[in-house]
């Protein structure tokens, strides 16, 4: 296949950024031509990939110095390097898909609370395209700044949105308990990552000031309690959201929205069973298992939902969007990742 697209990956050696790595590694349509990280500069990708074509190029510490080799950039930053890297690129005619949260949010006032720092290019909100392909389509022409969703929000809008856009469900008292593999935190040295503080333990973080939860509120258009948790796994989240119906609802009704939305969707299942909508279902793929359940006696539904944080949270879904902005079907590349029990 005709290669579309030269891609340089700022952050490579992180979690995100490896997965990236791994898989357009054996994209058809696409070189790589630069992997940025000031950990691993040096190092030839085999070193922490191993099987990695040996035709890669090792890891560098800059990623602006790659800049010119390349047409798209893949940010695995952290959210205020990609704030201030994502504008060089584009300045130097590089399209960047950022897989922080340096562009999510449309409101630049809501950064500091969030993300902890101010906006250092507010007039790119405005210009940056959230796309979570399964729901807002395909990127419109000339798109040169993608911000790739959260992938607690990924996971919480998936199994939400076409209840609400269905009017099933209230939105108001919206709640999302949802929980992640460590990965989720990124590949850095923290005290409560630790294998034996994490072994055998459970628990909730960041109550109350999660940063994906102004994101899952502007992709819903509407309020909700986030409550994220730790789990003792490497990788996955298992979202489970609970809302009141609106009027006399079924579970019929709400698995109809979920299939409707979702009709012809590569990597999207909507399951009968709640209980399908399993970690060991969806880890090393691109793919999302949703289901929902209501009960009428008490006038509330639950939705559920199972991603890989990794890959359709993060690596899997940004594919999508530089595929779609090279002008690709979203899938191109990711068939092995769309594969599953």
């Amino acid at each position: 296949m005709h290669k579309h697209a030269r891609v340089l990956v700022a952050g490579a050696g992180g979690y995100s950024g490896l997965e990236v790595v791994r898989w357009l590694a054996r994209h058809p349509a696409v070189e790589l031509v630069g992997l940025a990280s000031d950990r691993l500069a040096g190092r030839p990708v085999a070193d922490v990939l191993p099987g990695a074509p040996a035709a890669l190029p090792p890891f560098r510490a800059e990623a602006e110095a790659l800049a010119a080799e390349a047409d798209v950039a893949l940010l695995c930053t952290p959210n205020e390097v990609s704030a201030r890297l994502a504008p060089a690129l584009l300045a130097r005619g590089v399209k960047v898909v950022d897989l922080s949260g340096a562009f999510r949010l449309h409101d630049a006032a809501l950064y500091p609370r969030w993300y902890g720092f101010a906006h250092p290019a507010p007039t790119l909100l405005a210009e940056a395209r959230w796309s979570l392909p399964e729901l807002t389509g395909l990127l419109p022409a000339g798109t040169r700044l993608v911000a790739n969703p959260g992938c607690y929000v990924t996971a919480v809008t998936l199994a939400m949105a076409p209840l609400l856009e269905s009017g099933l469900v209230e939105r108001v008292g919206l709640v999302a308990d949802a929980k992640s593999g460590a990965s989720g935190a990124g590949r850095k040295a923290e005290e409560s990552l630790l294998l034996g503080e994490l072994h055998d333990n459970f628990y909730a973080y960041k109550v109350g000031r999660h940063q994906h939860t102004p994101e899952i509120e502007q992709a819903l258009g509407a309020a909700i309690t986030l409550v994220t948790q730790l789990l003792p796994l490497s990788r996955g989240i298992l979202a489970t959201c609970h809302a009141r119906a609106a009027g006399a609802v079924t579970t019929a009704d709400c698995q109809a929205a979920l299939s409707a939305r979702y009709a012809g969707a590569r990597f999207i299942d909507v399951e009968r069973d709640p209980g399908r909508v399993s970690l060991r279902r969806v880890v090393g793929t691109n793919r999302a298992a949703l289901s929902a359940h209501a009960d009428s006696e008490r006038g509330t539904v639950t939705a559920f939902a199972a991603i890989d944080n990794l890959v359709k949270g993060a690596a899997g879904q940004a594919i999508q969007n530089l595929n779609m902005m090279v002008g690709l079907p979203a899938e191109t590349g990711l068939e092995a990742l769309a594969a599953g029990a």
